[in-house]
């Protein structure tokens, strides 16, 4: 069985001392939580301080980006090699990076490789935005999406990282997909991607999130649904009664299924 993954999404909120504010708040309630695997994902300048606070836990950090390349003149960047001393995880391919910073279908890919190649497990981001959903197009998107984010990895590789489903235009919307519908696209969409990449064994693996409008009030509905995995969180995360709801809830839920 697939272990669920709940990462929170930080975005760029939270100064350093509201960030390690945070994690005090749910850190306890977090660690007695079993069978979810929990990612804080906070700003760059918030990462040492949180991983401090971390230790020893079994909660996981995870950064918001990076760039592919190790080390060089790309000044306000960050590196994996410079991440791997911090986290275990990175969301790579979020859609604001996408919308508004120029990222690429080829960028995610580099990034992907270089994650891995240092120990980083990505969290790589797909979805289409509403013109797209209400056209149809959604499989032919997503599913182009996944497979360039993953060109020339492994099956291997491919089942050690973590995929988010995350409909544009649920984002920071208020307007989540539904249960049911996010489960058809993961499941038929994503896991068809995966397993005309490298099999069905492999798509059956490789953990697979919603993402978009997460909430306490409607993740059991996405929990609940066989081929969710887990949620990445936004809004919901940068308040920690919520955050611990939802990963409580997801813990429940899949004792369920």
């Amino acid at each position: 069985m697939r272990t669920p993954i709940i990462a929170g999404n930080w975005k760029m909120f939270k100064t350093v001392a509201e960030a390690t504010a945070l994690v005090r708040e749910m850190r306890h309630d977090l660690n007695e939580i079993d069978g979810v695997e929990k990612v804080l994902c906070p700003p760059f300048t918030a990462l040492a301080a949180v991983a401090e606070l971390l230790r020893p836990s079994p909660i996981k950090l995870g950064a918001q980006d990076m760039h592919w390349e190790e080390k060089g003149a790309f000044t306000g960047e960050v590196s994996s090699l410079m991440l791997q001393e911090l986290c275990q995880y990175v969301i790579i391919g979020h859609s604001e990076r996408r919308q508004y910073f120029g990222e690429t279908d080829e960028t995610v890919n580099r990034k992907c490789k270089s994650a891995l190649t240092h120990g980083l497990l990505p969290i790589v981001c797909v979805g289409e935005n509403l013109a797209q959903n209400e056209a149809g197009q959604t499989e032919a998107f997503v599913s182009s999406q996944v497979k360039a984010a993953l060109q020339g990895l492994t099956s291997a590789q491919a089942q050690t990282l973590v995929i988010a489903y995350e409909p544009i235009w649920a984002i920071g919307t208020g307007k989540a997909a539904t249960g049911a519908g996010a489960n058809a696209v993961i499941g038929l969409t994503i896991r068809g991607a995966l397993a005309s990449l490298y099999g069905e064994a492999t798509a059956q693996a490789v953990r697979i999130q919603y993402g978009g409008s997460v909430t306490p009030e409607n993740i059991a509905e996405f929990m609940t649904q066989p081929e969710i995995d887990g949620a990445l969180v936004g809004g919901a995360s940068l308040v920690a009664a919520k955050f611990v709801s939802i990963v409580r809830q997801a813990s429940a839920a899949k004792a369920t299924r």
